[in-house]
């Protein structure tokens, strides 16, 4: 059995001299094992939705855009109380995980790689750039030619009654 996360050569040097702060902005991307297409499916897709929802009514995260893409997942939120932000990494991992597997009728089965990728927003960032970027990956992975056409993103910036 390997060693955990946090005990792997290199991880907690990854990990060394950062916080996380109440409020600040995060965009965090997760790959799912092995970059299974996964989210191929819309049904399963779905169900990461619902727990990034979940996250939200937690009072863990406020997240403001994200993107599920076939093999992984982008999430743009702020910490919305003390909860460190792996503690909310692995939350959104292993609730979503619990989520997907249940629909698709295999429990237990490993959904997400070990590990992710974070960046704190800094102050002077362009909120919206980062945003754009984010819900922009199907367009630039040649999923679709109009974001219309994918159904796993989301914005707070756009109003649901405008036809984009």
């Amino acid at each position: 059995m390997p060693p955990p996360a946090s005990n792997r050569p290199g991880q907690r040097a990854l990990r060394k001299g950062r916080v996380s702060e109440p409020g600040r902005l995060y965009h965090v991307t997760t790959a799912t094992h092995a970059r299974a297409p996964v989210f191929a499916d819309l049904t399963l897709g779905r169900a990461v939705v619902r727990t990034l929802i979940q996250l939200e009514h937690a009072g863990a995260a406020h997240t403001l855009a994200y993107v599920i893409m076939p093999d992984h997942v982008h999430w743009l939120f702020s910490l919305a109380r003390e909860s460190p932000l792996p503690t909310v990494v692995q939350w959104f991992k292993s609730n979503s995980a619990r989520m997907v597997n249940l629909a698709r009728g295999r429990p237990g089965l490993k959904l997400w790689q070990t590990g992710y990728y974070d960046h704190a927003l800094r102050r002077d960032e362009d909120v919206r750039a980062v945003a754009r970027y984010i819900v922009a990956n199907p367009l630039r992975a040649g999923l679709v030619r109009s974001l219309r056409e994918y159904p796993l993103w989301d914005a707070v910036w756009i109003d649901p009654t405008s036809p984009l």
